[in-house]
């Protein structure tokens, strides 16, 4: 036997022993990272790591052979901390189960901001329904500051919210503002929903500088339906942030006021059926109207069609909507996208969280989009048969959107697997390795892109799509302005 044969035979001898030892050094990792193992000692990791040396042999889930596994019977939905039916409804009708407490889940859904700890336990093969940083523009206070900071570079292309303040710290930039103008101002508390908190006044001098607390320009001329006020509540889902994927809902609502509308005057300030369109306001009002064409509450299809037939162009009311949504967005891309990369740097196969937004839009008589403010977790009670149409398709849409199926722990062990042998056998550089990665997540972005594109149910993709490098510019200078507030704060 020659030298050459010999070393062939040894080496073939001892790569299946050294694939065994990468499995064993890497059944520790994935405990802690992936299974979620917490060992109270060195023995107890390596006495747990024997146990699972052959895991992915005997797991019926991952198939060497078979590339398109099916999605594993350990998914589940957490909902301990979710109160809307609708959300269970879309999961049963999906296929998803409910976890019960104790046990594993694949898909976390909250109906508060979660806190950073809770983005940080997430495991790779989780998915949570909220991004960090969105309160950033769900936060009226913060949405105003970042609008501000934009507007200075784009005042014209960035007027899309009334005009704002900030009380206390800028009632005297308010007084000077408002002092010598004929003006009607509204206040909301910063954190209020509902309608909660609001007062109108129809002078500056009556304003008063509450805590924590809001002050716009109050849109006296707005379209009338019937001779009533209305605002839209428009869906938007972000799957992913890095990169940025956006898409619009085709449905929504439209919140009428129950008391026809007269411009604000001492007399009628404060009649909140008039000048309020929340539904948890009106819904209790004597003259709400339960009809899905002409009522108080109605589908955004319905508003749309109205419009189409009473108005010209209605087009362009659309467009306006998608770019102010865009725009809006964009002041809280860098943060998002770096509170991403740092709270989910486990995740390395798709999104590893998502957000349902609802956009609050009034039009004015000269059918301008205003955005109002954007709700972070927006209310999916279904008190009317409307809202059950609405929010189940809604919610059903989300889930199939969002695709869970690459969120599959085996399916996690597996790709770790893979990638455990894979360097085993080679002998890679660094820089090899890092290009290979590159190129695998740039397959996994396009593969993510031709999913959504096939399963887009309702929703409609406004970012990225054809003239998105119109917002380049918008995205330039935030980031500027984002990494100079960082650089202030290290200063």
């Amino acid at each position: 036997m020659t030298k050459a044969s010999d070393v062939t035979l040894r080496l073939a001898g001892i790569l299946p022993t050294t694939l065994r030892f990468a499995r064993f050094f890497s059944a520790i990792w994935l405990e802690n990272n992936v299974v979620g193992f917490e060992p109270a000692s060195h023995a107890n990791v390596s006495a747990f790591a024997v146990t699972r040396m052959f895991f992915w042999d005997s797991c019926p889930f991952t198939d060497d052979d078979d590339d398109d596994v099916p999605l594993c019977s350990c998914q589940g939905i957490n909902l301990t901390s979710c109160r809307y039916d609708s959300v269970r409804r879309a999961a049963e009708k999906l296929g998803i189960k409910e976890a019960k407490a104790g046990e594993d889940w694949t898909l976390f859904w909250t109906d508060a901001r979660p806190c950073e700890e809770k983005f940080k336990e997430m495991k790779p093969y989780q998915k949570i329904n909220h991004l960090p940083s969105m309160t950033e523009i769900c936060h009226k206070n913060s949405l105003a500051t970042n609008w501000k900071h934009m507007l200075k570079f784009f005042p014209e292309d960035y007027n899309i919210f009334p005009r704002t303040w900030t009380f206390p710290i800028e009632y005297g930039l308010f007084k000077t503002y408002a002092r010598d103008k004929d003006k009607c101002y509204i206040c909301k508390p910063n954190a209020g929903s509902q309608g909660k908190g609001i007062s109108i006044f129809t002078s500056w001098d009556k304003v008063q500088p509450e805590q924590d607390m809001i002050c716009q320009e109050y849109i006296d001329k707005p379209l009338l339906i019937d001779g009533f006020k209305f605002d839209m509540r428009i869906y938007v889902l972000v799957t992913s942030c890095y990169p940025w994927r956006i898409y619009m809902y085709n449905e929504g609502l439209a919140r009428f006021c129950t008391i026809k509308y007269e411009e604000p005057t001492d007399e009628n300030v404060n009649n909140k059926y008039m000048h309020l369109t929340n539904f948890t306001i009106n819904k209790d009002s004597e003259t709400f109207v339960h009809d899905e064409k002409t009522g108080s509450k109605r589908k955004l299809s319905t508003l749309r069609k109205q419009l189409t037939s009473n108005y010209k162009n209605t087009e362009k009311i659309w467009s306006n909507i998608e770019d102010a949504i865009v725009k809006t967005l964009v002041l809280a891309h860098s943060r998002i996208q770096h509170g991403y990369t740092t709270l989910f740097s486990k995740h390395v196969v798709g999104s590893g969280c998502f957000q349902i937004l609802g956009f609050d839009v009034l039009l004015d008589e000269q059918f301008r989009p205003w955005v109002l403010e954007v709700n972070h977790s927006p209310d999916f009670s279904t008190l009317l048969p409307l809202d059950c149409d609405v929010k189940d398709a809604l919610l059903y849409d989300t889930l199939v959107l969002i695709n869970l199926a690459p969120f599959d722990r085996c399916r996690m062990i597996k790709e770790e697997k893979r990638k455990v042998e894979e360097r085993m056998k080679q002998n890679m550089r660094i820089e090899e390795r890092l290009e290979n990665e590159q190129q695998r997540r740039a397959t996994m972005v396009e593969e993510m892109e031709s999913y959504e594109d096939e399963h887009l149910g309702n929703f409609m993709r406004i970012y990225p799509s054809e003239g998105n490098e119109k917002y380049d510019k918008y995205l330039k200078v935030e980031d500027r302005l984002y990494k100079n507030k960082n650089n202030d704060y290290t200063a």
